[in-house]
């Protein structure tokens, strides 16, 4: 099982340092059927990213995670758009909450 941990996590790497996790970046907390606690620890810098309860038996991983691109960065007029935005706002600026 924490083999195939190691491959799902494959493409992933560590936020602080940028290694690559693999099988010795999981320990295995606790294993039941359908369900395995699991933690997550970078070999290189040793950040720690949690405790996971995965909810499965049996997997069989074809390919690993693949990191999923987020929004574009805040651009600059972003920045001045926004403050001209907050900038205008008036008495009444409850509003414009949802």
């Amino acid at each position: 099982m924490k083999k195939n941990l190691g491959k799902l996590l494959s493409n992933l790497c560590c936020s602080q340092c940028k290694s690559e996790f693999d099988e010795n970046s999981i320990e295995i907390k606790r294993e039941e059927d359908g369900l395995i606690v699991t933690q997550l620890k970078c070999q290189h810098c040793g950040k720690n990213f949690g405790i996971a309860f995965l909810g499965f038996s049996e997997i069989e991983i074809k390919e690993p995670l693949k990191v999923k691109q987020g929004p574009a960065p805040i651009s600059y007029d972003d920045v001045i758009d926004a403050h001209r935005f907050i900038k205008n706002l008036d008495k009444n600026w409850q509003d414009y909450l949802p």
